[in-house]
């Protein structure tokens, strides 16, 4: 037997982030205090009814395995939600509870992709995308993106990257590390000349609800061939819980059913429980006010950052990250974090996580922690990086 692994792991980068949480967690430990705006995780804990719904099925003795798409109640909701929220009417039968949003990636992807075709996305971009298709031993077409778009693929870029073997082109509005979103005449050409090709989209829309001003329609209805994904762990508050979804063609439920079957079995049950709670409306309304929080601290960090050095082009409409240009302070960006780390304990994340596009001059901020702890790290880096200013 070989103690060689699967050539395919060699591709699959690790998240640098999670080495300097760890160096982070060992610094608190010796006495430090460190503020995080690292990790892209909401500080809120998950909404009372939320926890009281899984308690009680817990209680109840509902522990057993649901159907591979996922529970019939908690499909119907999410179909109600769509229409409460979007006005889009999505048939429950499209729509597939999973392990998280990376359990409903991996479902799409594998339903989607054969060894060696194409997926397309955009870099900087969530590590995870990639890595799941050099798990499925696909090609990764990552194409760069910065300002100018948005930090977003629009169609003349995928037009001028489009390749015979692209199979899949993945969209995130609004994305990580940038927090933009695609503007929904792009989204909807991007997802039209796609679906000419014979291929498809997925637009992963994980962080949908946290969107501030204008609020911005699903991409659900733009396309026939085209997979959403969707979780419970940013909104919702429920990262720990491990519960997402997507919504796809009816085409595909099959093959996503037998699918999840053999990889998963079904999501938590437990969790599920609690998913119906957090789409009803004492939740939302708990979620809302969440999300006004996070607007405030976008609204304090963004001119606090640009004031310092940090060249932030691009305001970001949704999610909780800042991505800022560093090159004032640095060429290294992961270096720079380690120092920043280390010295002031304040803890960023290295744009070396998101991709191959100039990394080394980039950072992400990740407003998820209270306005209080992020005004005293914005205190931290202007006496370290502005001494006389």
């Amino acid at each position: 037997m070989s103690d060689t692994p699967a050539r395919r792991i060699d591709r699959i980068q690790p998240f640098r982030v999670m080495a300097l949480l760890a160096e982070a967690r060992e610094l608190e430990q010796q006495g430090r205090d460190i503020v995080h705006m690292e990790i892209g995780e909401p500080d809120f804990p998950t909404p009372a009814p939320v926890v009281e719904a899984a308690t009680r099925a817990i209680a109840d003795g509902e522990v057993h395995y649901t159907p591979a798409l996922g529970m019939a109640a908690l499909r119907e909701a999410i179909a109600g939600f769509y229409q409460e929220r979007y006005g889009i009417s999505v048939p429950a039968a499209r729509i597939m509870v999973t392990p998280g949003a990376s359990g409903a990636l991996l479902l799409a992807l594998g339903v989607l992709l054969e060894p060696g075709q194409g997926v397309m996305l955009a870099d900087p971009g969530y590590p995870c995308n990639r890595n799941f298709a050099h798990f499925l031993d696909a090609q990764v077409q990552a194409v760069p993106v910065n300002a100018q778009t948005g930090y977003q693929l629009t169609l003349e870029r995928v037009q001028q990257h489009w390749q015979p073997h692209t199979r899949v082109v993945m969209l995130a509005s609004p994305a990580n590390p940038t927090g933009t979103l695609i503007p929904p005449d792009e989204l909807l050409a991007i997802i039209t000349w796609v679906e000419q090709q014979g291929a498809s989209v997925i637009v992963d829309e994980i962080y949908h609800g946290l969107v501030y001003g204008t609020p911005v329609p699903s991409a659900l209805n733009l396309g026939e061939r085209m997979v959403v994904i969707n979780s419970f762990s940013k909104y919702f508050g429920m990262t720990g819980w491990r519960i997402g979804w997507l919504a796809a063609p009816s085409y595909l439920m099959p093959s996503l059913d037998k699918l999840a079957q053999n990889l998963f079995l079904s999501a938590s049950t437990p969790a599920q429980h609690a998913a119906l709670a957090a789409l009803e409306p004492q939740t939302l309304a708990i979620l809302e006010q969440r999300c006004a929080a996070f607007e405030q601290r976008r609204d304090f960090l963004l001119p606090a950052l640009r004031e310092i050095g940090f060249d932030i082009k691009v305001e970001p409409q949704g999610a909780f990250y800042l991505y800022a240009d560093c090159r004032r302070f640095t060429d290294n960006s992961f270096a720079f974090a380690q120092t920043l780390l280390q010295e002031i304990g304040v803890a960023i994340t290295p744009g070396n996580d998101f991709g191959d596009n100039q990394p080394q001059q980039y950072v992400r901020f990740a407003y998820t922690t209270s306005l209080e702890r992020l005004q005293e790290g914005v205190r931290r880096l202007q006496q370290w990086l502005t001494p006389d200013g």
